[in-house]
């Protein structure tokens, strides 16, 4: 299956929009169905063990781009999420594993796995910003391998599902990026000689550009 779009966010940046999706607590919290996001050191990941000290863990929100530099996403890193997602009559929880394949602003990539009970899937996905007049463009693109019982329900009640958890997903980012005020984070840095917010969050020294 694949499954692709774009999503316009409004009155905002791409170096803000690309602050808020290097961020694993936000893109937890807005994630419809998100348990919890974390990074592990390999794919044979216990999620007994993660969802026992992670489940209830409040989420700490920020737009200080120093948290978030410290814990962002890196390129080549391994995450597990555990996330429910309503697909028609059942509504599996998936114990997920995604590597981070490729993170260069304003593009990113990912793959992984997921399983749920009689029901996995694989999937590899991407990701473009580009600044409109508006705002910001997000350009993204799945393509997936789904199994069992999810699979049968065939792609007319799976894509209406995909589309609705992007939505959702999106909106949440452009409401987080309101309420904490990204906006401005990376202000005169370059001319004050610091090293861009974007360059701080993929980890660039000044010299390699």
């Amino acid at each position: 299956m694949e499954f692709n779009g774009t999503f316009e966010l409004e009155d905002t940046t791409a170096e803000e929009v690309w602050l808020a999706l290097s961020d694993p607590a936000l893109v937890a919290e807005a994630l419809p169905g998100c348990e919890f996001l974390v990074r592990v050191d390999d794919g044979d990941v216990d999620f007994d063990a993660l969802r026992e000290e992670y489940a209830d863990r409040e989420r700490e929100l920020t737009a200080d781009a120093d948290v978030i530099e410290e814990r962002a996403f890196e390129e080549g890193a391994t995450y597990a999420a555990l996330v429910q997602i309503s697909v028609g009559p059942v509504n599996p929880t998936f114990e997920t594993v995604v590597t981070i394949d490729e993170r260069e602003f304003p593009e990113m990539s990912a793959s992984g796995e997921g399983s749920s009970g009689d029901s996995s899937f694989e999937m590899s996905s991407s990701m473009a910003l580009s600044e409109t007049d508006d705002g910001v463009a997000v350009d993204w693109n799945t393509e997936a391998d789904v199994f069992g019982r999810v699979a049968q329900m065939g792609q007319r009640v799976v894509n209406p599902v995909a589309n609705r958890v992007v939505k959702r997903f999106f909106s949440s980012v452009q409401q987080q990026l309101r309420d904490l005020e990204m906006a401005g984070e990376g202000d005169g840095e370059e001319e004050s000689g610091k090293r861009s917010l974007t360059d701080r969050l993929l980890g660039r020294s000044k010299g390699d550009k």
